[in-house]
């Protein structure tokens, strides 16, 4: 029998490397960094590695403004390094995903260096976005970069080139076949270096269509795409339905080649997962169709409130859309572009979470820092770097809080991630949230997230389908409690502020926080938290 895909339920853990550790003393995260620490990463429990990007960059949106995407950055090493990590990764058998950036390159790029140097419609050009203004000297439409302020930067001849994130990030033109035939260049020398697969960044944002066309409400629309979390559910669904330039059918081209192009290294399982934030939900499954991409990330599950009613709509669609196409979701509860979710949600509720969907089918991803229970760091305005707080002029704080560096050993900050001064300052406050400190406390969230993910190998890979017990559709009570049975595991969690009684077979092998009271099969299950009886 043919085994499954590692990746079809596998954990992979999120590395920010400039935030990870530092092995050098400059006060960023680099690879040497990485590659001392994986052991801590295996000893956890995990199948996989996702490094975020480590290419040569100006780093004027932390990474992602690619300068060279086939070589790697001074600050976190050279390529030789690169090697040492991933061949040292494969000798404990786990896999090693990179990020790919094909929606824009760095101003910094040769080129869009030489893009600026030629002329109106010159073939330089035409692998980005120039275009001509309006009459009226306005930029070609009123779109509005995710990042805040306009979509369009005017260079000195007077044309305008798109960049829908910063001005140093311009998009790239993918109806230019020297722009697919670059990235194939790109995909194969990491591959052919060893990388086992891709995050995709900004997936549905290649092609560009009704460029010429304004928007209604470009204001409302950047900052709907910036998840911003205070803005109405409904408004934001709205809005994301008239996207102009995210999501357009050409994308699904590119990627059908791009599977080709994995599919055709036969010493390995080659998978991509797409980053693609679109709406509604559906569309989402397009990514993962047979014949294009392996994954691709459930979004909805990074703003879900903590209710059983959110909840359980976000993961139930998740595994019905996916499995309307043969593929399974992805689960992330934090990432480096959103709060970490102990800040979202909160600590006991993190954790609630983090041990009912790791009971799911499909793959977890498990952003550094999320196992020692992180929250986002406490920062001065003044300590800032995300392009995002630029250019909204402090408006939107951005995604620095979720990029503080990991605190590893010792008492004061800079709690062993460096010898030197770390590019974001790490809070006095996580004394207690160490690596260190927490292997030696038998309730600690590292502890759990180890335990948690070594029952899960043992009793939840390849356990089948989920059978509702109860939930605000399947079940016959409260809204405060969602149960579920996948293989021999029962998984229960309690969302409202008071114990919740729920009748259970078996040992309970796993509660996320408190203490249970169990009487003739029945278990009171403290508030905000989780269980998993084996039957």
């Amino acid at each position: 029998m043919k085994s499954e895909p590692w990746w079809k339920e596998a954990v992979v853990y999120q590395i920010y490397p400039r935030s990870f550790f530092d092995s050098n003393g400059d006060g960023e995260g680099d690879l040497n960094g990485i590659t001392a620490k994986l052991d801590y990463i295996k000893n956890l429990g995990v199948d996989a590695i996702w490094l975020s990007p480590f290419y040569t960059s100006p780093n004027k949106d932390g990474g992602y403004d690619v300068a060279n995407p086939r070589d790697v950055d001074p600050r976190f090493g050279n390529l030789a390094d690169a090697k040492t990590l991933i061949a040292r990764a494969h000798e404990l058998k786990l896999r090693v995903i990179a990020d790919i950036v094909p929606n824009h390159f760095s101003d910094q790029h040769e080129w869009f260096q030489a893009a600026l140097k030629s002329g109106r419609g010159s073939a330089e050009r035409n692998r980005f976005h120039f275009y001509d203004g309006n009459p009226d000297g306005t930029p070609p439409n009123n779109w509005i970069s995710l990042f805040g302020g306009p979509a369009w930067t005017q260079v000195e001849d007077g044309q305008f080139y798109l960049h829908l994130f910063d001005s140093t990030q311009p998009d790239l033109n993918w109806e230019n076949p020297e722009v697919h035939a670059d990235f194939e260049k790109t995909l194969r020398f990491w591959l052919d270096l060893g990388i086992d697969g891709f995050r995709i960044d900004v997936a549905h944002g290649l092609v560009k269509e009704d460029i010429h066309k304004n928007h209604p409400n470009p204001q409302g629309l950047s900052e709907a795409l910036r998840l911003d979390f205070e803005m109405d559910v409904q408004e934001r669904n709205a809005l994301l339905l008239s996207v102009p330039f995210f999501d357009r059918q050409g994308v699904h081209e590119i990627y059908r080649q791009w599977r080709k192009l994995f599919d055709s290294y036969k010493d390995r399982e080659v998978m991509a997962v797409a980053e693609a934030w679109v709406h509604p939900p559906e569309n989402a499954t397009r990514y993962v169709r047979p014949d294009e991409l392996h994954q691709v990330f459930n979004f909805d599950l990074l703003t879900a409130p903590f209710d059983a009613q959110s909840l359980f709509g976000v993961i139930n669609r998740s595994i019905q859309l996916n499995s309307s196409v043969g593929a399974l979701p992805t689960w992330a509860l934090s990432n480096h572009d959103s709060p970490r979710v102990a800040s979202r949600i909160g600590d006991s509720e993190s954790r609630a979470l983090a041990l009912f969907v790791f009971a799911l089918p499909g793959s977890a991803y498990v952003f550094a820092g999320q196992e020692l229970g992180l929250p986002d760091g406490e920062l001065q305005d003044s300590d800032r770097q995300d392009p995002m707080f630029i250019r909204t002029q402090g408006e939107t704080k951005g995604r620095d809080g979720a990029r503080v560096p990991l605190p590893w050993s010792g008492d004061t900050t800079p709690f062993g991630f460096t010898t030197g001064k770390p590019w974001l300052p790490i809070n006095q406050t996580w004394q207690k949230l160490t690596v260190e400190s927490e292997q030696a406390d038998p309730q600690s969230s590292l502890n759990f997230y180890r335990e948690t993910l070594a029952l899960r190998a043992e009793h939840l890979i390849n356990a089948g389908e989920v059978h509702w017990i109860e939930s605000p559709l399947h079940g016959k009570r409260s809204s405060d409690l969602l149960v579920f049975k996948r293989g021999d595991v029962t998984v229960a969690m309690n969302l409202s502020e008071k114990p919740q009684e729920v009748r259970i077979e078996g040992r309970v092998i796993m509660l996320s926080s408190g203490s249970l009271d169990s009487t003739n099969g029945k278990i009171l299950i403290p508030a905000h938290s989780s269980i998993w009886s084996l039957n």
